[in-house]
C-alpha cells in the first residue's frame, strides 16, 4: 500500500494501517537531518523523487501527492571531544501523502518500524492518532515538520 513498490520478491514487513515497509528509501536523496536531544537520537530524513522534485520547484505546501518521506534513526554516539556520529538503528519512519487514501489523517498516511527487526510500531491501526496529533501544529505547513535542504 503505497506508490514506489519497486523491490519485489521479499516478505516485507506490513504496518498495522496496511503501509509496506519500503527498503528503497535507501537510495533516495538526504533533504534533512534532526537531533531529538530529549531520547539521544540522530535522524535523516530521505525524500523521493516527488518530494526532490517539489523541493526544486518550491512546492513543499502543500506537499503533492506521491511524496514520500523516510526518517531514519539511530542512537547518538558522543566522542570525548563532543563529534556526534551514528550508533544503533532505532526505526524508521514513512509519511505517504495521498490525500485520497489518507484523508482521515489530513492526507498522511504513517508506518513506524523498530529495531533492526523492522516489528511494525503501534497496537491497532489507530496508532496514526498519535502521528496526527504531534503533526498538528505544523497544519500550516502541510502537517511536515520537515524544512528541505536546499537542492
Amino acid at each position: 500500500m503505497h506508490p514506489e513498490k519497486k523491490t519485489s520478491g521479499k516478505n516485507l514487513p506490513v504496518s498495522l494501517n496496511g503501509i509496506t515497509y519500503i527498503p528503497d528509501y535507501k537510495s533516495w536523496i538526504p533533504i534533512s537531518s534532526t537531533d531529538r536531544f530529549d531520547n539521544g537520537t540522530m535522524r535523516i530524513i530521505y525524500g523521493n523523487e516527488i518530494a526532490v522534485k517539489a523541493i526544486k520547484d518550491h512546492k513543499t505546501n502543500p506537499w503533492p501527492n506521491g511524496t514520500i518521506f523516510a526518517k531514519v534513526a539511530w542512537d547518538q554516539l558522543i566522542d570525548s571531544t563532543g563529534n556526534i556520529t551514528p550508533g544503533a538503528f532505532k526505526q524508521v519512519e514513512y509519511m505517504i501523502k495521498d490525500s485520497k487514501q489518507f484523508a482521515s489523517t489530513k492526507g498522511w498516511g504513517w508506518a513506524r518500524f523498530l529495531s533492526t527487526k523492522l516489528e511494525p510500531y503501534g497496537k491497532s491501526a489507530l496508532f496514526t492518532t498519535e502521528c496526527i496529533n504531534c503533526h498538528r501544529p505544523m497544519k500550516d505547513k502541510d502537517f511536515a515538520f520537515t524544512s528541505p535542504i536546499a537542492h
